[in-house]
């Protein structure tokens, strides 16, 4: 809700705007590519370009966010150079892949004290179902999320045009409601995805018994990330909800 909305905010609106479907996600850390104008607006598309060249799809399927120092242009060169990096270490296997949202958690970290990850399963229709998610924030920290990125991802099905209704639902209850120092933010994102490969009928009513599970599971979830950033919160000594 900043007016200041940083160049990776916009372009990733551009691109959910598009309605092709998210198939990646580049996240860099130390500059957050804010109040940087038509050039940071430029590099968070070529970065996006770049990831999508890799992956073969198309470059509004990439959402970028960054996170740090505010304007200071983007350090291309080593951001472009990473990539291939970032792809080989994606490239793991099912059983892998918990050490591998942990080390995103840690990748992401800035001013924060510790990576804040969690994970939950439950049932939907009879199938086992996974939901993992990580989040980055210690300061500047105020109702309506601010300086923090969080991403949470899913196997369960779930009908695409159900998706920002779910992100809202489970910010509201959780990323929303959290304050460190009542300050506000050009970059703060949060994110939901769902792959649908835990086999259950699609849900298709976040009010019918379905999604009141799917919200059963997911917000707890969200909340335990929400708190982690207020308990990390930067000169924080008390938890108070």
């Amino acid at each position: 809700r900043n007016r200041y909305a940083a160049a990776p905010v916009q372009v990733c609106r551009e691109h959910l705007a598009a309605g092709q479907g998210v198939r990646a996600l580049v996240i860099n850390t130390g500059n957050a590519n804010a109040g940087t104008g038509e050039p940071g607006l430029t590099h968070a598309r070529q970065t996006c370009t770049a990831l999508a060249r890799s992956l073969q799809v198309a470059h509004e399927q990439v959402l970028p966010f960054s996170t740090g120092v505010i304007m200071e242009p983007l350090p291309m060169d080593r951001l472009l150079a990473g990539l291939p990096a970032a792809l080989a270490d994606a490239a793991v296997t099912q059983d892998d892949s918990g050490a591998q949202w942990l080390s995103a958690a840690e990748g992401i970290m800035t001013t924060d004290t510790l990576p804040k990850a969690a994970s939950v399963q439950f049932h939907l229709d009879g199938h086992a179902a996974r939901a993992t998610g990580i989040a980055k924030g210690a300061g500047m920290i105020r109702p309506n999320m601010a300086t923090m990125l969080g991403f949470l991802a899913t196997d369960a099905a779930v009908a695409p045009d159900l998706m920002n209704d779910l992100a809202r639902r489970l910010a509201d209850r959780s990323f929303n409601r959290v304050t460190v120092d009542g300050d506000t933010s050009t970059n703060d994102s949060f994110v939901v995805m769902a792959t649908g490969r835990a086999g259950n009928a699609p849900v298709t009513d976040l009010d019918g018994p379905a999604g009141q599970a799917l919200l059963a599971a997911l917000t707890p979830l969200a909340q335990r990330l929400a708190h982690a950033i207020v308990r990390d919160g930067e000169g924080a000594t008390k938890f108070i909800t």
